[in-house]
């Protein structure tokens, strides 16, 4: 049977009275699962608590057999991080750090230390790179060293907290895709607030804000349930404040000049409105302003 992570309950206060956490619980199996939510929304909070690198006040974590929070270092031995910030070592050869920290993990033998070093370079596609220094790495060959480092001692459970931030598109797909080939084998956490990353890699995701899961679901399925009722019309921007203050707005943008505003309404909301497919951003932002409806289908399956 494959591994699981339970939370129940979990909650987290601040001293400032800041309330990170508030009643989490979650079950997330094998695969990847993105935890979607805006800066602040307590997605951190979660995450270096699952780390073991905090506390909760209350609640309780379970990764299969192990109590993570009263078993740290039994869980620590199975478990890989990267968080959103992470320094490394400016003047160092990759191959050279990457060769001590497997050190460190208990990796003694030479012979076996080389093999998964060399494994987890060519994994993370840096093996042309191994001989340079870290301080000349791109943003996007960073994040996937930083992967191989978590990747050291095989981890069941792997988080990565906002990994594709200021990535260009080329190393943000590279590191995507190697993301989901990890989550073939384990747990895979990814908590960003991009959507894409979310849409494109997870098969199942909750969206997270002021401490609260506000929605878990399987992304499309959740997606799903939204068709038929997401909307679209071209107004010109003097037209926006009539059409927020009238309708239910997802999101707008630009197109050549005028602005194209996405509402959701389960009926068309005036004949100046055309259906179109909806999408996760559709489903995100309609969860965000309180519009989302939870099909009673979708609710059995919780």
């Amino acid at each position: 049977m494959s591994i699981e992570l339970r939370i129940d309950h979990l909650s987290k206060t601040y001293g400032n009275g800041v309330k990170a956490l508030q009643n989490i619980s979650l079950t997330i199996p094998a695969g990847m699962f993105g935890l979607l939510g805006p800066n602040g929304a307590g997605k951190s909070t979660l995450m270096r608590t699952l780390a073991t690198l905090q506390e909760p006040d209350e609640g309780s974590i379970r990764l299969g057999n192990l109590d993570v929070i009263r078993q740290k270092e039994a869980v620590r031995q199975t478990l890989g991080y990267l968080p959103q910030d992470f320094g490394l070592y400016q003047d160092i050869a990759a191959e050279k750090l990457l060769d001590h920290f497997a050190i460190l993990e208990g990796i003694v033998d030479r012979t076996e230390r080389r093999s998964v070093v060399e494994a987890l370079l060519h994994q993370t596609n840096l093996w042309d790179r191994r001989k340079q220094k870290l301080g000349g790495f791109s943003g996007g060959m960073r994040q996937r060293f930083g992967i191989a480092l978590a990747l050291l001692g095989n981890p069941q459970l792997l988080i990565v907290d906002e990994p594709t931030a200021g990535l260009d598109p080329a190393e943000r797909v590279r590191f995507l895709n190697l993301l989901s080939e990890l989550g073939e084998n384990s747990i895979v956490i990814l908590s960003t607030h991009i959507v894409e990353d979310v849409s494109e890699l997870c098969t199942r995701m909750a969206i997270i804000d002021k401490g609260q899961i506000l929605l878990e679901s399987e992304p499309l399925r959740a997606v799903e349930t939204m068709r038929g009722s997401v909307w679209e019309r071209v107004v010109a921007k003097d037209e926006l404040p009539a059409i927020e203050r009238d309708y239910n707005v997802l999101s707008t943008k630009l197109l050549a000049g005028k602005t194209v505003v996405r509402v959701y309404d389960e009926t068309q909301p005036s004949p100046a409105f055309y259906a179109v497919g909806p999408e996760l951003h559709d489903v995100y932002f309609s969860v965000m302003g309180g519009h989302y409806r939870r099909p009673a289908a979708l609710e059995a399956v919780r």
